[in-house]
């Protein structure tokens, strides 16, 4: 299993798929990966089976949890339970988040 990781190339990756978000690790007990968004672009994910954290490395905008709205800034560190609804939106600038979930990226 690899056991180093250079953030820039999974940004590269996110930046030329279809999807706004890239697992690089995903096992039983930990998945860890990307997210970005654009300016104005969807946040279109629905709740998780498992706990997850998302630390935020650039950008600016809202995360909405359970209907409250949360700052999004640069080194902010965010913690949502499984089965909550949330999702970023009305970001300005290129959003990028690194996220862990507390179980396998299913």
């Amino acid at each position: 299993m690899k056991l180093d990781f250079d953030l820039s190339s999974y940004l590269e990756k996110v930046k030329k798929s279809s999807s706004y978000f890239h697992t690089f690790i995903n096992r039983d007990s930990l998945a860890v990966g990307l997210l970005v968004l654009q300016s104005g672009e969807d946040d279109t994910q629905t709740p998780h089976s498992s706990d997850e954290v998302y630390y935020v490395i650039s950008g600016d905008g809202f995360l909405r949890i359970k209907n409250k709205d949360y700052v999004v800034s640069k080194d902010k560190l965010f913690f949502v339970a499984k089965d909550v609804e949330h999702h970023f939106h009305s970001n300005s600038s290129e959003l990028k988040v690194l996220y862990f979930f507390g179980g396998p990226d299913d």
